[in-house]
C-alpha cells in the first residue's frame, strides 16, 4: 500500500523553451556543505526515550545552528522517522506535514477475538473516522476526522497483531487501536509504534544522533563525504508538491514577494488544482518560495497572461538572480 502522495503521477509541461544562466544560482546538489548545514534536512532515525523536541534540539546542538525545526511530533516511547530542518530551512516543515505518514506496529488485544472478526472490525477503521486526541496532546481536546489510508494486519498471534498503517497527519495511533478495541468490545491498546514513513522521507535511509556526531566529525577533519549524505537538500520537502519553474528572469521578483505571472512561468508540472499549494522553482531545481495556484493546469497551459500563483512563503534570499527591468505586459 502506498500514501497518497506516492501514488499521484505528475507529467512536465513546456510553455516555452529556454535555457537558465550558470552564473546565477546553484543546483541543490551543487551547494557547499556549509551552506547545507544551515539550509538542509536531516532524516532522522528517532530513538526511544527523547522527545521529538528534545531530538531537534540535539541536532541543532551538533551542528551549532540556532535553530532546528522537526515534522511531526512522535511519542518518547515512539521510534523511527523524524525530518528535521536545519536553520533556513525550519519553515519547510509544515508542508511535510500534508503528505502523509506510515506506521509498523503492535496492538494487544484485551481479550481473544475470531480473526474474521478483527479483520472485518479493521476495515470500518479504513477510510474516514473521527478521533477525539488524547488527554496529553499538544492540540485542542476536541473531535476531528482524520484519513486512514490503509491498515494492514501483517500476523496475529493470539491476542497480539503486528499491523502497518498509512494515516494522514495529526492521527493518533494509540488512539486508533483503543478505538478498534472499544469497536471489538474487548479493549486494545498499542504496545510498540515505529514510524517508517513520513511525506518522502523513510525509515531504510534514516540516520541515527551517533551517526551525525561521527559525520560532524570527519567533516572537521576534511571530509564531509559522509555529512553530505545525511544532509538533504531542502528541495527534499517539496517532492510530493507539483511545481511551477519560473523564468530567470521572474526569480528575484518572486523573492521580493511579488506573485508569478504566467509570462515568467517556463514548465510546470500537471495535473495540480486551482487553489492547490506549489512550490515555484528554478530552472536548475532550487526551491525560490511556495505558494498557491490561481489556474489548473488546463488554464496555465493555454494562458498568455494572468496571475498563476500567489506567492505565499519565500525562501531563495533577494539577490541569487539578478533583477531585471521589463516591459509591463511581459512583467512576470
Amino acid at each position: 500500500m502506498k500514501l497518497p502522495f506516492e501514488e499521484r503521477k505528475f507529467s512536465l509541461v513546456v510553455k516555452i523553451p529556454a535555457q537558465t544562466d550558470e552564473k546565477y544560482g546553484c543546483k541543490p546538489s551543487d551547494r557547499p556543505t556549509e551552506k547545507l548545514v544551515d539550509y538542509g534536512i536531516v532524516n532522522v532515525n528517532k530513538p526511544k526515550g527523547p522527545t521529538s523536541h528534545q531530538v531537534s534540539e540535539f541536532v541543532q546542538r551538533i551542528f551549532g545552528i540556532t535553530k532546528a525545526g522537526h515534522s511531526g511530533t512522535l511519542d518518547p516511547a515512539v521510534t523511527g522517522v523524524l525530518p528535521v530542518a536545519l536553520g533556513r530551512a525550519t519553515r519547510i516543515v509544515q508542508v511535510l506535514l500534508s503528505a502523509g505518514k506510515e506506521y509498523v506496529g503492535t496492538m494487544r488485544l484485551h481479550a481473544p477475538v475470531e480473526e474474521y472478526q478483527l479483520r472485518k472490525t479493521v476495515q470500518e477503521f479504513i477510510g474516514k473516522i473521527t478521533q477525539l486526541p488524547p488527554v496529553r496532546s499538544a492540540v485542542v481536546r476536541q473531535l476531528r476526522e482524520r484519513n486512514v489510508y490503509y491498515f494492514d494486519m501483517l500476523e496475529v498471534d493470539g491476542q497480539n497483531v503486528l499491523f502497518k498503517t498509512g494515516v494522514q497527519a495529526g492521527t493518533y495511533i494509540r488512539k486508533l487501536c483503543h478505538d478498534i478495541g472499544r469497536k471489538l468490545g474487548t479493549g486494545a491498546h498499542m504496545t510498540q509504534l515505529v514510524r517508517t514513513k513520513a511525506a518522502m522521507f523513510s525509515l531504510d535511509a534514516a540516520v541515527t544522533l551517533h551517526d551525525l556526531e561521527d559525520a560532524l566529525h570527519y567533516w572537521k577533519q576534511g571530509n564531509d563525504k559522509m555529512l553530505r549524505k545525511f544532509i538533504l537538500p531542502v528541495e527534499t520537502g517539496v517532492q510530493h508538491m507539483p511545481k511551477v519553474y519560473a523564468h530567470d528572469s521572474a526569480v528575484d521578483a518572486v523573492c521580493h514577494g511579488a506573485m508569478l505571472n504566467v509570462p515568467g512561468i517556463i514548465q510546470f508540472d500537471a495535473p495540480f488544482d486551482k487553489e492547490e499549494d506549489v512550490a515555484v522553482m528554478t530552472l536548475k531545481g532550487e526551491l525560490v518560495a511556495l505558494g498557491t495556484a490561481q489556474m489548473n493546469t488546463q488554464e496555465l497551459t493555454t494562458a498568455k497572461k494572468g496571475m498563476a500563483v500567489k506567492t505565499k512563503k519565500v525562501f531563495m534570499p533577494p539577490g541569487t538572480y539578478p533583477a531585471y527591468k521589463l516591459d509591463k505586459k511581459e512583467n512576470p
